[in-house]
């Protein structure tokens, strides 16, 4: 490691009984997020009152020993069977939990700017995901626990996403910081193992009004030029006034098509060339019946607006926060199960799919982890001053993310972090605040 961080110890938490030793079956949708890696986040904690037993290790790995009784297959590997199909042995191997220590403190960090350096210093090292024609066994979830010199702690996941989504992600780590805070007391919430709620149906058959808006899986292409990721924030006000000039949109909606906007002219592409704006939307409370809100894995579907670069960057920002409304608003239970036979007939395809790189220039991704439950988990010692991404590093993803805990004033209402060409951020920049 480097001099800036030192390793102090490193192991696996198994389960604290006896958990299900089997392999786990995953749906078509967790199949889609199989070759992205593991998703790096990092908390930085302050010690506040000074407790003596401030992140005390012990009790961390208790109480996560205690969590993945319930959550099990985090502590397995992900493995083939025996046709070559990715699926999770729950071996009850255990997750990685790194302990070290660093000379950086909180404020080394104040802006936050997800990066491979912050990844590299926080999140336990995990080689990457390689094909699943050639797939390895990996580690489910990983934690780093380092303590800096400022007396504060980072706390650095990394998560594979073929596992959960967001949502399944924020109900582990709430119940592993509940039995840490309340021990016995604990009220938390059982997952839903059940995967084969999102099965395809047989035979699959897509609905042909759902495949124009159905997004199997981004593409990706090497990108041209350097990168750069950039966090950018919107007070209450500036959040107000957008979402007035797009005709009282969702944040959502308006924050994505003032950023699909911004992001076409910064560019600066021909007028007719097509440009897309992708988004997972989470389908839990849109089928029938209705998933489990404790449903655990990946119930999220990508959907696509398409237009073109002329429509996008003349027509009123209400339009276009209207187009990807409009979009959503068609999500029920007959467009999921179209999107998830969609990917079952796409399968084979899907898992030679390249997801390293850039998507292209005409595209977006946008990502929504606003009001997740995942910005202010306390294991006891207090909410976090700051949760982020370590790394965004895909050329075209968008993330949207909560305000920082102590911008409860108005200073900040989201954060919008975006990974672009370094030649064209600054220009971004500008057309992002300039209509606020």
């Amino acid at each position: 490691m480097d001099s800036e961080i030192q390793v102090v110890e490193s192991c696996f938490v198994a389960p604290s009984k006896i958990s299900r030793r089997k392999s786990l079956w995953l749906s078509p949708l967790d199949l889609l997020l199989t070759n992205r890696g593991h998703t790096p986040t990092v908390y930085f904690y302050h010690p506040g009152d000074g407790a003596a037993d401030f992140f005390d290790v012990a009790k961390l790995k208790a109480a996560m020993a205690r969590a993945l009784v319930d959550f099990y297959p985090l502590a397995g590997r992900l493995n083939t069977d025996d046709n070559g199909r990715p699926e999770i042995s729950c071996n009850g191997e255990g997750a990685l939990f790194v302990v070290a220590r660093s000379n950086l403190s909180v404020n080394d960090f104040n802006d936050m700017k997800p990066s491979p350096e912050l990844r590299r210093l926080f999140v336990p090292r995990i080689e990457p995901s390689t094909l699943v024609l050639a797939i390895q066994v990996f580690n489910v979830v990983c934690e780093q626990v380092t303590f800096l010199k400022c007396g504060g702690v980072a706390l650095g996941t990394a998560l594979h996403h073929f596992s959960i989504d967001a949502k399944s992600a924020s109900l582990f780590f709430n119940t592993w910081a509940a039995f840490c805070r309340d021990g016995d007391s604990a009220d938390v919430e059982a997952p839903c193992h059940n995967r084969a709620l999102l099965r395809a149906r047989s035979p699959p058959v897509v609905n042909p009004e759902h495949r124009s808006i159905i997004c199997p899986t981004p593409r990706f292409t090497e990108p041209s030029g350097s990168m750069t990721s950039e966090f950018f924030s919107l007070s209450k006000e500036q959040l107000g006034a957008l979402k007035k000039l797009c005709g009282g949109a969702s944040t959502f909606c308006a924050v994505s098509a003032l950023v699909w906007q911004s992001t076409l002219i910064a560019r600066r592409l021909a007028p007719e060339t097509e440009t897309r704006v992708m988004f997972p939307v989470n389908v839990r409370r849109m089928m029938k019946p209705p998933l489990p809100d404790s449903y655990f894995g990946n119930a999220v579907i990508f959907l696509v607006s398409t237009s073109t670069v002329r429509d996008i960057t003349s027509e009123p920002l209400y339009s276009t926060a209207k187009r990807i409304g409009g979009i959503i608003s068609r999500v029920d239970d007959g467009l999921v199960r179209s999107a998830v036979d969609c990917l079952a007939l796409a399968e084979k395809d899907n898992q030679t799919l390249k997801a390293t790189g850039s998507v292209p220039d005409t595209d977006l991704v946008m990502v929504s982890w606003l009001g997740m439950p995942l910005f202010d988990i306390d294991f006891g010692w207090g909410k976090p001053q700051v949760m982020s991404r370590a790394e965004s590093v895909r050329g075209g993803f968008v993330y949207l993310m909560n305000g920082k805990p102590e911008d409860d004033d108005g200073r900040c209402a989201v954060r919008v972090l975006t990974c672009m060409e370094t030649a064209n951020i600054k220009e971004f920049e500008r057309l992002l605040y300039a209509q606020l």
